[in-house]
């Protein structure tokens, strides 16, 4: 009898682990960074890399995006746009300080959208 009821209080604790929303450790995301060169790309990354929990961070020039592997219990899509717009680029969004945009390299200087 005290197997049982171990048994069942076991399934429904396994339940519940599974009804509750998990944060995934290597989720892939992906949001517009404006931008123009090799120099911005060096930026663009080592501002996503800043963020404690990024696995991985590749801008493509191209098309103007980043492509991140992060660890969502530790930060969000959100925390790292937060880190790029505050070296200076433009993400879907959070927008950059003028101030910090005005002192980008001249080849830097990306059309922004107002």
């Amino acid at each position: 009898m005290k197997r049982i009821v171990l048994f069942v209080l076991a399934c429904l604790f396994s339940l519940t682990m599974v009804a509750q929303e998990k944060k995934s450790k290597n989720k892939k995301v992906e949001f517009k960074v404006a931008g123009n060169c090799g120099m911005c790309e060096k930026r663009i990354e080592k501002a996503a890399y800043s963020v404690k929990g990024v696995k991985n961070a590749e801008w493509h020039s191209d098309h103007g995006d980043i492509h991140l592997v992060i660890d969502e219990t530790k930060c969000s899509a959100e925390d790292v746009a937060k880190a790029i717009a505050a070296v200076g680029h433009d993400t879907g969004s959070v927008k950059a300080q003028d101030s910090v945009y005005d002192k980008l390299h001249g080849c830097c200087l990306y059309e922004r959208m107002k």
